[in-house]
């Protein structure tokens, strides 16, 4: 088969060096200059992905063209109608995760109840607006490419955190403004104020390949904070516990009613829904129309069948049903100094050697899913802007175990000041999320 990634910052690299592994032809455009070096050594990049076209269209049913981010719907819908198959989302997919309210009120048209969301376009008036209505909310930004670290769950039951926060962004605003001469340089501000949730919080996603789901669904529960104890800023992502049991009434609620309203959108891809469960019901909180990040690798733990069987079956529509593993993954993710900024990383990690313990076995080294990182002179190195190195995964009956053998497979890996948390899964297990969330009668 031939695969076409298309995206910004190489986040399928990992999927793509997979596929070339089990001999498959791969190519790779990556639209910012700064991750050119991602994976360098290890699979061809080209630098104009539409010049690829007649090369993906020789393929027939199996050239697939895959697209990484929730930005470019607009061109998967045209390369659609032009007869290619494209995974990824769509335009309207696109809307779903950046624009917040859309998002909510498409989940609200499918019977679901939503917790109350303010948009603001100007910090000074959300200021304002807590001032009048002292609460405990959710900061979270606009649009599929926002910077995660500025999303901010409140803690002060009057909202005086959140003021704080906010007035500290005008005022880097401000002074952003001013340094340049042809003003801020960026968007104008774009942001909610949501109700604060008290619950479970869950995903529930799954793969729709334009007019079904395939089955079966997956549910997840991310760890988004930086530090062990969910202390610290909010990354994207520092680590998740994935499965493909459990999930029917979560999926029965939440994603089988979206499909008439996908399939009117184009949509063709993975899709992820999450939710805050509690004693007052299911809150939806956010889409996700794209490939997760590490999402995938994690999932991928589970697969019995590989990605390029999940694909045909979705563009072919010649299946609806995909082979999993029972039981859990965990995925942690591993990195290195500036994580999660990228403020100093040539300085600090940038061109590190990466060496991997001779005690990690064939299986354990399939369990490492490297992210920013390039092949030079024969060994593997740090790349990228970030310092995100990877995430290894694990397998188990329980989160626990999971977990686990996630972590023997990530202390294999040895760069200076890595770093990742040992925590992931432990308040499912035994925080009780688990049971709540059983007791709640969604694990169905």
């Amino acid at each position: 088969m031939r695969f076409l990634g298309i995206g910004d910052t190489h986040d399928l690299a990992a999927m793509y060096l997979g596929l070339a592994q089990r001999g498959h032809d791969v190519r790779v455009f990556v639209r910012d200059p700064d991750y050119h070096d991602v994976f360098a050594g290890l699979l061809d990049r080209t630098d104009d992905w539409q010049q690829e076209l007649g090369w993906l269209r020789e393929a027939g049913d199996d050239g697939i063209a895959l697209f990484e981010s929730a930005s470019d719907g607009a061109t998967q819908d045209a390369l659609r109608r032009e007869g290619f198959h494209a995974i990824g989302g769509s335009a309207f997919g696109d809307r779903l995760e950046a624009d917040r309210e859309f998002g909510q009120a498409v989940l609200r048209s499918i019977g679901l109840h939503t917790a109350a969301s303010h948009r603001f376009a100007d910090h000074a008036t959300a200021i304002a607006f807590i001032h009048e209505r002292p609460a405990r909310y959710v900061l979270k930004l606009n649009g599929a490419d926002a910077v995660r670290t500025r999303n901010y769950v409140g803690v002060a039951p009057d909202g005086l955190d959140v003021i704080a926060l906010l007035a500290h962004y005008a005022r880097s605003s401000a002074t952003a403004a001013s340094a340049s001469p042809q003003g801020n340089g960026q968007d104008r501000d774009d942001f909610v104020l949501m109700e604060y949730l008290e619950g479970v919080e869950v995903g529930v996603g799954g793969y729709f390949n334009g007019h079904a789901f395939l089955s079966p669904a997956c549910i997840d529960f991310e760890h988004k904070r930086f530090f062990p104890g969910d202390l610290g800023e909010l990354t994207g992502e520092m680590g998740t516990i994935v499965s493909y049991q459990w999930s029917q009434r979560l999926f029965d609620t939440v994603l089988a009613p979206l499909a008439p309203v996908l399939r009117d959108g184009g949509y063709c891809g993975y899709i992820n829904v999450n939710l805050i469960a509690n004693e007052s019901g299911l809150w939806p909180l956010e889409f996700t129309s794209r490939f997760g990040y590490p999402g995938f690798a994690i999932c991928e733990a589970l697969h019995a069948d590989p990605w390029e069987t999940i694909f045909s079956a979705m563009v072919q529509r010649s299946a609806l049903h995909f082979r999993t593993h029972p039981g859990f993954a965990a995925g942690v993710v591993l990195t290195v100094p500036p994580f999660p900024y990228r403020h100093g990383y040539a300085e600090l990690s940038r061109g590190l050697p990466i060496h991997l313990r001779s005690t990690l076995s064939r299986d354990d080294r399939a369990a490492l899913h490297f992210a920013e990182v390039a092949l030079h002179g024969g060994h593997l190195v740090t790349s990228g802007t970030t310092g995100y190195v990877g995430v290894a995964t694990g397998i188990g009956d329980t989160p626990g175990r999971a977990n686990a053998q996630a972590l023997r497979v990530a202390q294999g890996v040895v760069v200076p000041n890595l770093r990742y948390r040992r925590d992931i899964g432990e308040r499912l297990e035994l925080g009780g999320e688990w049971e709540r969330l059983q007791r709640l009668g969604w694990l169905g």
